[in-house]
């Protein structure tokens, strides 16, 4: 089982009891306004997307991981590893890719938990490239890509969504 830990955080793959609070993460309007089309997903579209993300651990040797909170144990959303298939022109690239619920912005637990997955995946998974992709506008997304170490490589549009996306690059 793949689990990675930080000072503050355990990375680690999804368990039942975290659909629950996964759920409440992604029904808040707030967390949801810069992923895809900013529309909310509920706890049967949750569900679905952590058994994609399980599946994806197993297919692909990458995924997200649950990040919670050593201290009190709580979810605090994802952060990990992903094919982004929503942006073909940027393919082959593997995305790390990051949520957390509202309590725990502004913690620096996103830039705590990326820097984890970024070491797993130069290192451990032997990748020479990670790329980073947020909405234009999401600035927090991209402060933590800057933190990161990551440039930015272009700006283009999602396909899906016909969102502008900037695309940030670390090369190993």
């Amino acid at each position: 089982m793949t689990s990675l830990r930080t000072p503050r955080l355990t990375l680690r793959r999804w368990r039942e009891d975290d659909l629950e609070p996964m759920a409440a993460i992604n029904a808040d309007p707030e967390v949801m306004r810069c992923v895809v089309d900013g529309s909310v997903r509920d706890r049967e579209q949750t569900a679905e997307v952590i058994a994609r993300w399980e599946r994806e651990w197993d297919e692909r040797g990458v995924g997200l991981f649950a990040v919670e909170v050593r201290e009190t144990g709580r979810l605090a959303g994802f952060t990990g590893l992903t094919v982004p298939d929503y942006l073909p022109e940027i393919l082959p690239a593997v995305e790390i890719d990051w949520r957390l619920g509202r309590p725990f912005w502004g913690r620096g637990i996103a830039t705590e938990a990326a820097r984890a997955v970024l070491h797993f995946a130069l290192r451990d998974r032997g990748l020479a490239r990670v790329v980073g992709v947020h909405q234009v506008g999401n600035d927090a997304s991209e402060a933590v890509m800057r933190k990161l170490g990551m440039r930015r490589e272009r700006e283009t549009v999602a396909p899906a969504s016909g969102a502008p996306v900037r695309v940030h690059v670390l090369e190993a």
